[in-house]
């Protein structure tokens, strides 16, 4: 997610890719563990019938009862905790009275503030019977997704992570948003570096330990061309067509990676009906 709002953020973004001390991962590891069990807690709430607006309020409450802050309420009038984004919306779906309908996928979006530190984490739900494109389509994000983070350790390049998310993307006729894109994370919501989820191997900036970003590849069922609605934040597939996502945050260890946001119920990628 790429909201921030300086007054919530306990340092400033510098344009610098940040190296974090090996102290900073458990701040990281307990905010994403929140973000994490706030989007387990959602997952037998997620059914037909379901105002977008009550699973945002439930997030919102589950988040301030463990004594932390929704990154995303009042950035600059944003009033919700969370963006639902269903169907063709691509991202920054705003929760609303509108009810998710049976078949419906929908990816909801979280950040969570632990003692300064940000824990940035999607997932994608299916309501009710979801039918098989659909179901691929998840499948293929998360795959994709999955393919990226492999190549997270020292000495890569972010191209690397771009790379393999595109080619496997692409592979199964599906398409990579090219307009949103990961980004770095930590004690400052949106930093450092770019997290592309497309490009050439060996391209942009070396991975070193102690970087924190997030991987959060958005993929179409059709083109990869978006629109922005006139509300300001809701994007959507030109064509119409599916769109899912998946993200975690994560951290450059010694020897690879280090997802923050894994789901401590094993349920980050909630099993969909069909």
């Amino acid at each position: 997610m790429a909201f921030v709002d300086d007054v919530l953020e306990a340092e400033t973004r510098t344009g610098q890719i940040k190296i974090h001390a090996p102290a900073d991962f458990e701040g990281m590891r307990m905010a994403g563990r929140l973000a994490a069990e706030c989007l387990d807690m959602l997952v037998p709430h997620v059914v037909p019938g379901v105002a977008t607006e009550k699973l945002d309020k439930l997030a919102r409450e589950f988040i301030l009862d463990r004594g932390a802050l929704p990154a995303c309420l009042l950035y600059k009038g944003y009033s919700h905790t969370l963006c639902i984004s269903p169907n063709h919306v691509v991202c920054h779906g705003i929760p609303s009275e509108r009810p998710l309908r049976e078949g419906d996928i929908a990816n909801i979006d979280v950040t969570v503030i632990v003692d300064g530190w940000h824990g940035d984490t999607s997932r994608m739900y299916g309501v009710g019977e979801v039918g098989p494109k659909a179901r691929r389509l998840v499948d293929v994000t998360y795959e994709g997704m999955a393919r990226g983070l492999a190549q997270v350790k020292p000495g890569a390049r972010l191209g690397d992570v771009g790379h393999a998310i595109q080619a496997y993307v692409e592979a199964n006729r599906c398409s990579v948003v090219r307009d949103f894109c990961g980004h770095g994370v930590g004690r400052v919501f949106h930093d450092s570096p770019n997290v592309l989820h497309y490009g050439e191997r060996g391209t942009g900036p070396e991975l070193r330990p102690g970087m924190f970003f997030t991987v959060e590849p958005m993929v179409n069922l059709g083109k990869w061309q978006v629109k922005l609605l006139s509300d300001g934040w809701t994007a959507v597939t030109r064509d119409k067509s599916l769109s899912a996502q998946c993200e975690h945050s994560v951290g450059v260890t010694e020897t690879g990676v280090e997802v923050f946001t894994a789901s401590p119920a094993g349920l980050f990628q909630p099993p969909i009906k069909g």
